[in-house]
C-alpha cells in the first residue's frame, strides 16, 4: 500500500544532494562519478515512485483526504502498511540504488576501454 514512499523519500534526499553537489562544483570543486551519474538514480526513483503512487490511486489505497492512505486510518492496518515500508519499500529503493551502482561502474569501464578520441565514427548511409 505504501512501499512507494521509501524511494519517494531517497528521491528527494538524493536530488537535493545533487543539487548541493552541483553547486560546489560550480564553485570548482572535482565532482566524482557516482554524483556526476546522480541524474540516472534521480530518474529512475522519481519514474518508479510516480508509477507505483499511480497504480496505488488507482487502486483506491491513496485517496485525496485525510489521512490520504487509507490504511493509516486504522492503528491494526497501520503497522501493516509500516511493515510493508520496512520489506517491500526499503527492499525496492535497495535494488534501484544497486542497479544504478553497476550501471554507473559499467559506463565508466567502457569510458575507460575506448576513449572517445579513439571511437571509430559511425558512418551515415
Amino acid at each position: 500500500m505504501s512501499c512507494f514512499i521509501v524511494p519517494t523519500t531517497e528521491a528527494i534526499i538524493t536530488t537535493i544532494v545533487k543539487k548541493k553537489a552541483d553547486k560546489n562544483h560550480k564553485v570548482g570543486k572535482e565532482q566524482n562519478m557516482f554524483i556526476e551519474k546522480m541524474n540516472w538514480l534521480n530518474n529512475m526513483l522519481w519514474g518508479g515512485s510516480a508509477l507505483l503512487a499511480f497504480e496505488h490511486i488507482w487502486h483506491g489505497e491513496v485517496v485525496p483526504f485525510f489521512p490520504f492512505l487509507t490504511n493509516a486510518a486504522d492503528p491494526a492496518s497501520a503497522q501493516e502498511m509500516i511493515f510493508e515500508m520496512a520489506t517491500t519499500g526499503v527492499g525496492m529503493a535497495v535494488l534501484v540504488t544497486t542497479v544504478w551502482a553497476v550501471m554507473v561502474m559499467a559506463a565508466k569501464h567502457i569510458e575507460k576501454a575506448v576513449p572517445v578520441s579513439e571511437a571509430i565514427p559511425l558512418r551515415r548511409r
